[in-house]
């Protein structure tokens, strides 16, 4: 993917007599007279800033129970230096979120846009151009070279979400080859984009093809991944405005060639697109525990269990996942110390985010949390062994989340008290805009496979220290 300004096209302010004329005005360049821009020194910026987006991996969702999104950090950073307050809109999807444009419900469509001529009739670009192309995921292994033309796709199996605008890609591309590329439609209702990358990582299928946005961004949970080889024209996309307010698209503009703007999207970029996001306890290498304990700092682990009736081994295990017990870890999303608490989570308890490396401090954190998650999940799920899986997948995704599968797993024949096979599954789900934008879904969209991973690794070290350590 790559970022830059758009070219600066005048944006006139005359009256739309039809959608011909719009775009013959930016085809053409005319109207920049100094007439027109005094008609844009009327506007101000608006005091409470109208921002529509969808929920995506990309763009905007709850992490933790902090909002969180390329985009949506953005727009929060625009509204904030204009001195506007920041009320947020969320589509089902991109037609409901153009519609919201034209209807007037917001100022600003902070989401990638794709730059046609078509959307151009109802969506005026700004702010920083996106160009993607459609991508070759493929794994990186020794002894292996690299498909790096598309020519050597001929032979090879690609698999494809079926019916996707990639299956349709590689029809072409296979056409404009000459045939021989074996391509693989994946028919499977709760299938993602994302679940095709991770197939390719797990080596459950050699190939796929998604676009490279969103293969940027899974390979920093995916590292063992090569993204390299585009198999698509690039496609430009930006943040969008109404026809008729194209003073606010100069405004977005000008706020964006700014430097400091400029290193916060930078770091934006750097942040959602670059740094790893796998957690401290992706790979697994348990402790002996020969030297009887489970880390240095079991004895805080115990006060703090004790004081919310859990088993300290289970505290520490979650402390194990989250950071390795090392207090110096930073994520990727800002969260700090042993227990990786996020600073807003750590402002809620009372607790300042500078203090969360203090180990003691930390852990004792963690225990309150998972005391009011306690009370949050007990109406829902009554056996108190049980509900310990649901307050340890909430502290790693979020409470909204797992509300989300609960409801999800009662609408869809799960059984929404059980976690192993029944919710955990449903959670996974929330990665599809079918079930994400589903009534019964609040929170939008979730990248569930973590926190199902998560649980089970936490269980895991639990079990096995139960077996090695004393209560």
């Amino acid at each position: 993917m790559t970022c830059h300004f758009l070219s600066p096209l005048p944006r006139t302010v005359l009256p739309v007599l039809s959608a011909l004329a719009l775009l013959f005005s930016y085809a053409c360049g005319s109207g920049n007279s100094s007439a027109d821009r005094s008609e844009n020194v009327r506007h101000t910026f608006p005091d409470t800033l109208r921002v529509g987006t969808l929920y995506s991996p990309l763009s905007y969702y709850l992490y933790r129970e902090e909002p969180m999104g390329y985009d949506y950090d953005l727009a929060l950073t625009l509204a904030e230096d204009k001195g506007s307050v920041l009320k947020l809109e969320v589509a089902s999807n991109l037609g409901a979120l153009l519609e919201m444009l034209d209807s007037g419900k917001i100022d600003i469509a902070a989401y990638e846009i794709p730059i046609t001529g078509e959307n151009r009739s109802r969506a005026v670009p700004c702010g920083i151009e996106r160009v993607t192309s459609q991508v070759l995921v493929q794994p990186k292994k020794k002894n292996q070279q690299l498909i790096t033309d598309v020519t050597q796709l001929v032979g090879k199996d690609v698999f494809v979400e079926a019916g996707s605008k990639y299956h349709y890609r590689m029809l072409n591309l296979n056409d404009e080859l000459g045939g021989g590329v074996n391509i693989h439609p994946v028919d499977r209702d709760t299938l993602i984009t994302e679940e095709m990358i991770a197939m390719v990582s797990k080596g459950e299928i050699p190939l796929t093809v998604v676009d490279s946005d969103i293969a940027e961004l899974n390979a920093t949970y995916y590292p063992d991944l090569d993204i390299t080889l585009q198999v698509s024209f690039p496609q430009r996309a930006a943040w969008a405005v109404a026809p008729g307010k194209e003073w606010l698209a100069d405004s977005v503009d000008k706020w964006f060639e700014a430097e400091i703007p400029r290193n916060i999207q930078k770091n934006l970029l750097k942040r959602y697109f670059e740094i790893s996001k796998r957690e401290a306890g992706n790979e697994v290498a348990y402790p002996d525990f020969r030297s009887g304990r489970i880390s240095p700092f079991d004895s805080l682990f115990r006060r703090s269990a004790a004081q919310i009736g859990w088993d300290w081994r289970l505290l520490a295990a979650m402390g194990y996942m989250e950071s390795k017990f090392n207090p110096d870890v930073v994520s990727w999303a800002g969260a700090k110390g042993i227990m990786q608490i996020m600073p807003q989570t750590a402002i809620g308890y009372g607790v300042s985010p500078e203090l969360l490396t203090d180990n003691g401090l930390s852990i004792a954190t963690a225990a309150k949390i998972i005391a009011s998650q306690e009370k949050k999940f007990e109406p829902l799920v009554p056996d108190p062994e049980e509900r310990k899986k649901f307050i340890v997948a909430a502290y790693n995704s979020g409470a909204a989340h797992i509300l989300d599968a609960i409801a999800l797993a009662g609408k869809y024949g799960y059984d929404p008290t059980v976690w192993d096979g029944n919710v955990e599954l449903a959670l996974m789900l929330k990665a599809n805009p079918e079930y994400y934008n589903d009534p019964v879904c609040k929170y939008g969209y979730f990248r569930g496979n973590q926190t199902f991973e998560y649980v089970r690794k936490v269980f895991a070290f639990y079990q096995r220290a139960i077996s090695k350590i004393k209560p």
